[in-house]
């Protein structure tokens, strides 16, 4: 058994693949917009949603692959399914020049519509935070 895929696209304002990719694959980044705290440890993300010293929460992921300025994959560690991942691959439009943030995941049946509001909110994040 395996969860439902979902992909998402969101266009950036942006023509540089460098200040996207630093968004998308380093602790400093991801930061920005995706949790609150990011550490890279080897090929370990340690994501912390919240403050550490109260109410918090920390999940780790590991990575699978990665393609300098194209792509990073991962996995969370708890993961049932060895098949699930999460993926952030950007791309350039054809049409505006401008590059897009493309979301791979997977929702387990009947939380489809949560996780696309999550990513939703993240990406809210981070146009408020880089105007991109």
């Amino acid at each position: 058994m395996t969860d439902n895929k979902i992909s998402i696209e969101r266009e950036l304002h942006s023509k540089s693949a460098k200040i996207i990719w630093a968004l998308m694959s380093t602790p400093e980044g991801l930061s920005k917009w995706f949790a609150d705290d990011v550490k890279r440890e080897g090929d370990l993300f340690v994501f912390t949603w919240g403050n550490s010293w109260s109410s918090h929460e920390t999940r780790t992921a590991s990575m699978l692959e990665r393609k300098e300025q194209e792509y990073i994959r991962l996995r969370w560690s708890e993961e049932e399914y060895a098949d699930t991942y999460f993926e952030l691959r950007i791309a350039k439009s054809d049409i505006t020049g401008d590059y897009i943030l493309m979301i791979t995941d997977f929702a387990p049946d009947g939380d489809t519509d949560s996780l696309e509001d999550l990513w939703d909110a993240n990406m809210d994040t981070l146009h408020r935070s880089t105007g991109l």
